[in-house]
């Protein structure tokens, strides 16, 4: 049983800034180097990925012209990945100022979806890809919310995450409803799912190596070490992919089956205010 839509459940709001300056620690998380990599290597994918959704979702626009609820949902979903995608590239220039030397990763990375991806996946393809990658992010969203992911690290980084992980629940099922409406074939659900995975993955596994191999302390071994560590305070590969997976591979499943709204909501409502007040 899938509930009924929310028209108003997406809500953009006003432009933010996290407290990020030049005082912010190269290692910030409290558990170590492996724990602080790991996230900043998540945090690497973000811009351009955010940019792919939208992109993805857009191609398909013009086919909502018969369901205004949704194609409302869909430019309030732009709205807040255009947010996101601009604090996190903040955040990577962040890194750089701090002598992280990222250029070669973020060059293979856009090549590999804005040369190869893009062009080359059907659209169908994409916005299947989009609707899981959806779908993970909303799942480790509410591991964010509920299990305090980030309570051992630096303030401004939770601030910037928590509230990342509240919009990514407000606005998880769009991407899925769009290609239920224009490609609803579970082969199609199954590609996108199984593309989105290895991509995920394995781009932010690299990611966090390449800012790993560039602390002069650790050696490929110490690499190893750290990201074991890490994955050991926050085990992302059994609460994220696992519970992920068996999900969406339920021929049934939507997204609002999991009725998380509240967390979001509830983390969000210091942004809703003044916005409120203001009106």
């Amino acid at each position: 049983m899938v509930p009924a839509p929310d028209a108003g459940r997406i809500r953009p709001r006003p432009h933010l800034k996290f407290p990020f300056d030049a005082s912010f620690p190269r290692q910030w998380h409290n558990n170590g180097l492996g724990s602080t990599h790991l996230w900043n290597g998540l945090n690497m994918l973000f811009p351009q990925g955010e940019r792919f959704f939208v992109r993805s979702v857009n191609h398909y626009l013009d086919r909502l012209e018969d369901a205004p609820e949704l194609r409302a949902q869909v430019k309030a979903f732009f709205a807040q990945e255009g947010k996101h995608s601009r604090e996190h590239q903040a955040y990577i220039e962040l890194l750089e100022s701090q002598g992280y030397k990222l250029s070669g990763y973020m060059k293979a990375y856009q090549r590999l979806v804005w040369g190869f991806i893009d062009p080359y996946f059907p659209p169908p393809l994409r916005l299947a890809m989009t609707a899981a990658l959806e779908h993970y992010t909303a799942v480790m969203s509410e591991h964010t919310l509920t299990l305090g992911v980030f309570a051992d690290g630096h303030p401004a980084m939770q601030q910037l995450i928590e509230w990342h992980a509240a919009e990514e629940i407000e606005h998880k099922s769009v991407a899925f409803d769009v290609l239920r409406k224009v490609a609803p074939g579970y082969a199609m659900r199954m590609a996108g799912l199984y593309c989105g995975t290895m991509a995920l993955f394995g781009l932010w596994f690299v990611a966090s190596v390449t800012l790993l191999r560039q602390e002069p302390s650790l050696g490929w071994m110490g690499v190893l070490r750290e990201l074991w560590k890490g994955h050991k305070k926050d085990p992302v590969l059994v609460r994220v992919l696992w519970r992920g997976l068996k999900q969406y591979v339920r021929p049934s499943f939507h997204p609002l089956q999991n009725d998380n709204l509240h967390l979001a909501r509830a983390h969000l409502a210091r942004f809703d205010e003044p916005e409120a007040e203001a009106a």
